[in-house]
């Protein structure tokens, strides 16, 4: 499976007002905080793979561990994906620390979820970063499909997807410390 994803910087207000303004259904929000570990045999830095442990909280607490692919699509954000929940993520932890993955950095987010022409909107707020709205589809095929018409739904909100951004939240903080 891909997840095909266009990331930009936007103000979130004009941005909710317009998500109004078209009935997207709101979904709810969350906060994530998502726990990247680098590998003992390679550098996913080098190899633009990601290997995180995010628990996210709403109503309660769910834990995933996901495996992201390096990145398929010059235009986007697109990459494979496997995610499984974890019923004991001290336990995962204990796991990832006995085969040698390290803890590299966390990522905090909130996170409010909306629906638009079948597609999920994401108004981010990350710790460090700053404001982001995403548009997500996930596909077994026809990339270039998805990202056109994630593409129109940005259009639709009032954001340029000639502005989007390839680099994971995990890049940028990583580049806003200069490491």
């Amino acid at each position: 499976m891909y997840e095909v994803e266009l990331k930009v910087r936007a103000d979130h207000g004009p941005v909710r007002e317009r998500l109004a303004e078209i009935g997207a259904e709101r979904l709810g929000s969350v906060r994530q905080e998502d726990v990247y570990y680098d590998a003992p045999d390679r550098d996913f830095a080098r190899t633009d793979e990601a290997l995180r442990i995010r628990t996210e909280t709403a109503e309660g607490t769910e834990t995933r561990l996901t495996y992201k692919g390096p990145l398929v699509d010059d235009e986007s954000k697109t990459r494979t994906e496997a995610e499984t929940a974890v019923a004991d993520p001290t336990a995962m932890r204990e796991i990832l620390d006995g085969l040698g993955y390290e803890p590299a950095a966390t990522v905090r987010k909130e996170r409010a979820r909306y629906a638009v022409d079948g597609c999920t909107v994401t108004l981010d707020a990350v710790e460090g970063l700053g404001a982001f709205v995403e548009a997500e589809l996930e596909v077994d095929d026809g990339i270039d499909a998805a990202r056109h018409r994630l593409e129109a739904v940005l259009e639709s909100l009032g954001l340029d997807p000639s502005d989007g951004i390839r680099t994971s939240y995990l890049g940028l903080l990583l580049a806003d410390d200069g490491s």
